[in-house]
């Protein structure tokens, strides 16, 4: 395990993560009113990750974040095929999605969407196939 003797650049990535990483949760929810989505959360979060594998190794990164994103990207795909999938099964047309209201006691009044597990969907293909790409890239070396 190779240890960084650049404390600025640590300090700053352990500040800078938090907001990068908050900021993603912003966009991929407001990506149904606004520009934004799963797309651009799951990049956000892949690039607050890269971020981490520049300050420190590979090896390190794993142990932080122990993720497969193989398995995180097969994962996206069954939210996103299934929640297309929905539509044929009740026989309206394709990506069609379902909404409703619900009271929360503290929260008030939310807007729940099929939507939104398709764009988790599509969050978790983004993450877990930059992801792979860049562990493929940064093992070879």
């Amino acid at each position: 395990m190779r240890k960084t003797n650049n404390l600025i650049l640590e300090t700053a990535v352990k500040v800078l993560l938090f907001f990068i990483a908050l900021y993603s949760v912003y966009i991929f929810t407001a990506g149904h009113y606004y520009p934004g989505g799963g797309f651009i959360g799951g990049l956000m979060t892949a690039g607050a990750i890269v971020l981490l594998l520049i300050t420190y190794d590979i090896q390190t990164v794993a142990k932080i974040l122990p993720v497969n994103y193989r398995i995180l990207t097969a994962i996206g795909l069954l939210f996103a095929i299934g929640t297309s999938a929905g539509s044929l099964i009740f026989d309206v047309p394709f990506l069609t999605h379902a909404f409703g209201d619900v009271y929360l006691p503290l929260l008030g009044k939310l807007s729940l969407h099929t939507a939104t597990l398709f764009d988790l969907g599509v969050y978790f293909v983004v993450v877990g196939v930059t992801m792979t790409i860049i562990q493929t890239i940064g093992e070879d070396e």
